[in-house]
């Protein structure tokens, strides 16, 4: 069969559009054929940057003749009708139309339509000139006399030549023919532009190949990138040294040459001393070349104390180079490479030239040593810029007294800046100083979460085996190892220098308030991608306890579904505060994803928050989280002033805002706020009770009312936009999705901040203590206690929780009880819900005097001792355990289907039979919503 060459030659593309513009080639040709009525077998694009090409394979050379029926309206139709079938029908009057009878509809017309085939050349010369027209083009431009002329081509670079082939591979190939604003199809290409300019005749694909690549062009970029990266690191291996592998930058130099040639430059040994991030990307943004490292000795890396992970000092990078600013103050570990941890970068850099130079590329080289040392020489500037004081001090008073500043240190000058000039996050959302109060409030009060989660017994942390942090959950219980699969260990942590217990709060507000500090520096304005990097460098500088400076980078993270998330606890909090921050200001002012725009990456946020979550194991309920930030922005604007307009979160409650005054006050005095994350109320004081007493006024009657229908859908469309991220997580994970929705439904309850339960104290890990211990707080944010009925099951907040249930679920399916158990279950739901459907009341409780037969007698005692024996599991979120004591009901309601009818002819008994399949479906239910698993 015959194939197809395709190739646009113009100058150069951008590398970082060549791949989707081949991409779309193909989609776009392919389309347009298959509609036309063309088959093919196989497709292949192929991208440099100046030729874009098609090959493909096994396209029939002609289309089909189609005959179509076109059914018309009735011969009585009005004229109207006629004419619109004419129309539609190609026909020029009903004459031509044929007249069909038929006994129950009558005349109508219809119309006989015959199309013959078309040459395959016909219709891609005609579909190529429309696709060059209608290109995709992020950007395009006209160029030439034609420009000037309306509708002339446009292309993303002029456009040189078009080469376009057709035929079997056993006989000559003809041109398409076809033209577009004076360029000619023809069977001529031209190799590299240097080394083979001239003319080159092509018949197909095989032979386009082989005298591109004798014209010094590599046509396929996969190659290319192989030619590169084994070419780098050879002459890097040659030299003693390491190549720093990027892909992203691959990707990028494979679109830049068509004949790769890779060549090595260098620069002065003293420039060093600017951190190895700034190097690596003022190399990589600016030159396109690759950096290289020289292997640590085994002596070099002997340090007395376990670093932060990928964290190193200036010093231990460059020792001969003096640090601009004070040392680590003694108390605190050196920061450090251990050996094996990283490697030194040298003072070469390889790079990617296009030509084969007469003098081996030396000149190439030096030039591009020239430029990198320029580049190098401004990152330096602003490296030793950011380390000193910035002039005006005086000015930064207000701010450093704000946030409790030490204007003595570069780190804090640079976050009194950020504040001072007011810096805007987002027009509706107030400032960075703003934010970076909220955050902080927030980050204070999930501290002692985070701090529970992840180390229950201060001072753990003495005594374990360098660089591991103990983070097992305690432990030996079935619901634990079902949970492995899909929550994953804590990664390795910060080994002697994480903080205890009870640092983790001060600490993770000290890096709330740094977190942004390094956005006014030098450096990060030069180099954006460098946010977090730098504020960690520069806070080990001035002598930032480690998980402070560790916190400043990594709360930025998990950047993306394969990016680590935070292990240590300070880390954790910040980047918890920071994305619940985003994600509810965004939400409040009705910022959302939509399906095809997410302009703010709040999904990436979500998940981030999801896999925080669960890969540290972290017990918190987010709806509880949810409403605290909220209330930090009430307690951010009480402390605003009257007068000031109000932003962001509270925004969202429009003017009735201005009628909540003392909100905060309430918050903070009462210590709700912490005592709602943490599970329950503390005891408060009597003064605290007192103040808050006297501030509930505000909360009184209507008003309630309203800030609960303010805050009620709020929290809840979040928290179902954190279940859809987490179904994504658990699905990539492997997890079922019907399993997912199961739990899901059973956990989900209606949210209301008037419901006035909640647990009194958290008991270890987060159980939840009887309903007997439980008492009205003064005051309730939205979705902390559950309502009447529900005691013993947990909020759908509690991500852990819910991931430990579809653990436990998928193990007790796979079982032949589970199974069975799943089946009887479903039986008894879908009979419920079809009563339901007709509007049947279902009793709530079982009346024993009408229960007749041995069976439903025998599954009523089975039900009231598994659900009793379920419940306590659940209230101990020993999942395994729930569905063990469930499993008891197989037998009894097998029997029960057996040997009971349901729909007995007393209307008592068969409404008492329907509540007693209730009373399985509530059983069940404690754990999951069987209706919603298959099978």
């Amino acid at each position: 069969m015959p194939d197809l060459l395709l190739e646009l030659r113009s100058e150069e593309i951008p590398a970082r559009m060549q791949r989707k513009a081949a991409g779309d080639l193909k989609k776009m040709l392919t389309d347009g054929l298959v509609e036309a009525g063309l088959t093919y077998e196989a497709a292949r694009e192929y991208w440099t940057p100046r030729r874009l090409t098609l090959d493909i394979r096994g396209l029939t050379a002609r289309s089909k003749d189609i005959s179509e029926e076109i059914k018309g309206p009735s011969t009585s139709a009005p004229e109207q009708a006629v004419q619109g079938f004419l129309r539609k029908a190609g026909l020029a009057s009903v004459a031509e139309a044929h007249v069909h009878s038929d006994p129950k509809k009558g005349d109508f017309y219809i119309a006989h339509i015959s199309k013959p085939g078309r040459a395959a050349e016909d219709i891609i010369a005609e579909l190529v000139p429309d696709i060059i027209r209608s290109f995709p083009w992020p950007k395009s431009m006209r160029w030439g006399p034609a420009s000037a002329k309306p509708g002339s081509l446009r292309w993303v670079r002029p456009l040189q030549s078009i080469l376009c082939t057709f035929g079997p591979e056993t006989e000559e190939p003809v041109v398409v023919d076809f033209e577009i604003d004076g360029i000619r199809s023809g069977n001529i290409t031209y190799g590299h532009r240097f080394h083979a300019p001239d003319a080159i005749t092509v018949r197909r694909f095989d032979d386009y190949v082989s005298k591109l690549e004798a014209a010094k062009v590599v046509l396929d970029a996969d190659r290319r990138k192989e030619i590169i990266l084994a070419d780098a690191r050879n002459l890097a291996f040659a030299n003693g040294l390491d190549l720093v592998e990027d892909d992203g930058l691959l990707e990028e130099v494979s679109g830049l040459v068509e004949w790769p040639v890779v060549l090595m430059g260098e620069f002065e040994q003293a420039f060093l001393a600017i951190p190895a991030e700034v190097i690596r990307l003022t190399i990589r943004a600016n030159q396109k070349c690759f950096v290289t490292s020289r292997p640590i000795s085994p002596l070099e890396g002997e340090m007395s104390a376990k670093p932060t992970e990928g964290v190193a000092s200036r010093e231990a990078l460059v020792p001969s180079v003096p640090s601009p600013v004070e040392p680590t103050p003694s108390g605190l570990p050196a920061i450090s490479p251990s050996r094996g941890e990283i490697s030194q970068l040298s003072n070469r850099f390889i790079l990617t030239a296009n030509i084969e130079a007469k003098d081996g590329g030396k000149e190439i080289a030096h030039g591009n040593g020239k430029v990198v040392r320029a580049r190098l020489s401004d990152a330096l500037y602003f490296w030793t810029t950011d380390q000193g004081d910035l002039p005006d001090l005086g000015e930064l008073e207000a701010s450093a007294e704000k946030f409790e500043l030490d204007l003595k240190k570069p780190l804090d000058q640079r976050m009194a800046r950020l504040d001072h000039l007011g810096v805007t996050f987002h027009a509706k959302l107030g400032t960075q100083g703003e934010r970076v109060e909220r955050i902080k409030h927030l980050a204070e009060e999930l501290a002692p979460i985070v701090a529970q989660s992840i180390s229950p017994l201060e001072g753990e942390m003495a005594g374990r085996p360098e660089g591991v942090a103990s983070r097992e959950a305690p432990a030996s219980s079935d619901r634990d190892r079902a949970s492995r699969p899909v929550v994953p260990p804590p990664s390795v942590a910060f080994g002697d220098i994480s903080p205890s217990r009870g640092e983790i709060s001060a600490l993770a507000a000290r890096a709330a308030v740094l977190a942004k500090a390094d956005l006014t520096t030098e450096v990060v304005g030069e180099f954006p991608e460098l946010q977090g990097a730098m504020g960690r460098k520069y806070a080990l500088l001035q002598g930032e306890h480690p998980s402070v400076a560790a916190a400043i980078e990594e709360h930025y993270k998990p950047q993306g579904p394969s990016d680590r998330v935070p292990s240590d606890p300070v880390s954790i909090t910040v980047a918890l505060a920071d994305k619940l921050d985003t994600l509810a200001g965004f939400w409040a002012i009705d910022e959302k994803p939509t399906g095809s725009k997410d302009p703010y990456a709040l999904r990436r946020a979500a998940l981030g928050v999801v896999r925080i979550i669960l890969e540290n194991r972290i017990r918190i309920s987010l709806d509880v989280a949810i409403a605290a930030t909220v209330a930090s922005a009430l307690t951010a604007y009480e402390r605003s002033g009257e007068g000031v307009e109000c932003r962001g979160l509270v925004a969202m409650l429009d003017s009735r805002i201005r009628d909540y005054k003392g909100a905060s006050q309430l918050l903070s005095e009462a210590g709700l706020i912490s005592n709602l994350l943490k599970g329950g109320l503390a005891k408060a004081n009597s003064e605290t009770i007192g103040a808050a007493d006297q501030e509930r006024e505000f909360f009184d009657g209507q008003r309630m009312m309203e800030l609960e229908a303010s805050l009620s859908p709020f929290i809840a469309d979040l928290l179902a936009f954190f279940h859809d991220r987490l179904k994504v997580h658990l699905r990539d994970q492997g997890a079922r999705h019907d399993l997912i929705d199961a739990v899901l439904a059973t956990s989900s309850r209606p949210i209301s901040p008037l419901e006035g339960e909640m647990s009194a104290k958290p008991t270890e890990r987060g159980a939840v203590p009887p309903s007997s211990q439980r008492q009205a707080p003064p005051f309730a944010l939205p979705g902390i206690s559950p309502s009447r009925g529900e005691i013993g099951q947990s909020s759908n907040a509690d991500l852990l929780q819910i991931v430990r249930r579809v653990e436990a679920l998928g193990s007790f399916l796979d079982s032949e009880d589970g199974r069975n158990l799943l089946a009887g279950t479903k039986r008894a739901a879908n009979i419920l819900a079809a009563e339901e459907k007709k509007k049947t009341v279902i009793a709530e409780t079982v009346e024993p005097a009408l229960l007749r037969e041995v069976a439903e007698k025998s599954l009523f005692a089975a039900v009231n001792q598994a659900e009793k024996q379920a419940g306590e599991a659940v209230q101990n979120d020993d999942f395994s355990a729930a569905l063990l004591a469930l499993s008891v009901l197989r037998e009894p309601v097998d029997s029960f289907f057996e040997h009971v009818l349901v729909n007995d002819e007393d209307q008592a008994v068969r409404a008492n039979r329907l509540a007693l399949l209730a009373r399985i479906r509530a059983a069940t239910g404690q754990v999951a919503d069987f209706s919603k698993i298959a099978g």
